[in-house]
């Protein structure tokens, strides 16, 4: 239900727990979106924080700071750009960072808004530099300054913007620089989602799908969903078509388990790449450390594949650690896949065949 339309480049295609949104999950997500603050789950501090800069802003008859919202694919960085806008009563904007390649698609943008229109910009960290110089003015003064001509002869024509409030939206805020972060009158981090909220989101979704749905399995589906919303939401769809199938429609706990067991999602919302990485580490290389690159060629996928799609969340988990020899096991991975650690000095200590062929990994 909160979540935004963030694609990873390297997020595996067609992965069931993928965090970016393809074209069945935005059509759903749109009718599922809640349409104000009181309506959005989770995120309580940034809503909070968040209602105070809107009222404020009606309250002084002026348009909204310009707002930046960092985290994760599939927390809410959409959700929450439109329901600024709609608490502002104001209309929206759209656009994206790598849709915006030369300072003239920016200005073309920024010279067409209305007086208190928000603009979206999605994955601001991939704008060109040109154009997000041309935004520091933007955003600062509401003007920019057009260029006509080449060379010597070029003249700068200076165009006024009405007030206009940004909403930029990032999975990689590191990537901002300084200038452009500074400029944001408000900064909001979206946080991974707990249980309990994710359970929350389920059952909104379920209303408004028509689903009948019960506390338990609406708890065992949360409890796969990696703490974000987009996940719970299409794993809430692939279990009702399993119901709907194998079941009478209803959904319990025992359902959904058997359900996201035909999609091989495990009890900790685990995947095929997930459980073949941690596999790979700890059968043919007793734990690790291990290369990057030697565990990208032993599950037969590609470098970035392995770093950017699986590895955050094994992270995140406790399974996996990085550290400066190669990838290791944690003891949770070990538990988790049932399988007893090595008990000579191999594994997390850096030993063994496993721990000296990944040192040749990159």
């Amino acid at each position: 239900m909160n979540w935004d339309d963030t694609a990873s480049p390297t997020d595996a295609e067609g992965r069931l727990v993928g965090a970016s949104a393809d074209g069945e999950d935005q059509a759903v997500e749109a009718a599922l979106r809640p349409k104000s603050l009181d309506e959005f789950v989770g995120q309580e501090r940034v809503r909070e924080q968040l209602d105070l800069v809107l009222k404020a802003a009606l309250a002084r008859g002026a348009t909204a700071d310009h707002v930046l919202l960092s985290g994760a694919p599939g927390l809410g960085k959409t959700t929450l750009s439109m329901i600024i806008a709609a608490e502002m009563g104001a209309p929206i904007r759209i656009t994206s960072g790598p849709a915006i390649q030369h300072a003239g698609d920016l200005a073309a943008i920024l010279s067409s808004l209305q007086e208190g229109e928000v603009l979206f910009l999605d994955e601001i960290h991939r704008m060109s530099r040109p154009a997000e110089e041309m935004l520091y003015m933007a955003m600062e003064d509401f003007r920019v300054d057009v260029i006509v001509g080449k060379g010597p002869g070029a003249t700068a024509i200076p165009l006024e913007l009405p007030p206009f409030t940004l909403v930029g939206a990032t999975t990689r805020a590191g990537l901002l620089p300084p200038p452009l972060r500074d400029r944001f009158g408000f900064t909001a981090h979206m946080e991974f989602y707990e249980p309990v909220e994710l359970e929350r989101v389920i059952h909104r979704s379920a209303r408004l799908l028509d689903l009948v749905i019960d506390a338990d399995g609406a708890a065992e589906i949360a409890g796969r969903s990696r703490g974000t919303p987009r996940i719970a939401n299409r794993l809430l769809r692939r279990v009702r078509d399993y119901a709907q199938v194998k079941a009478d429609g209803r959904i319990t706990r025992e359902i959904a388990a058997a359900a996201l067991g035909v999609y091989e999602v495990d009890g900790r919302g685990l995947d095929r790449l997930d459980r073949a990485v941690l596999q790979a580490l700890l059968k043919l290389f007793g734990g690790g450390p291990v290369g990057l690159s030697t565990l990208a060629v032993a599950v037969g996928e590609e470098r970035e594949t392995v770093e950017e799609v699986a590895e955050p969340f094994l992270v995140r988990e406790g399974l996996l650690a990085r550290t400066p020899r190669g990838r290791v096991a944690t003891p949770a991975a070990w538990a988790h896949l049932g399988l007893v650690p090595p008990q000579h000095g191999g594994g997390a200590n850096g030993g063994g065949a496993g721990g000296q062929q990944g040192l040749f990994g990159t």
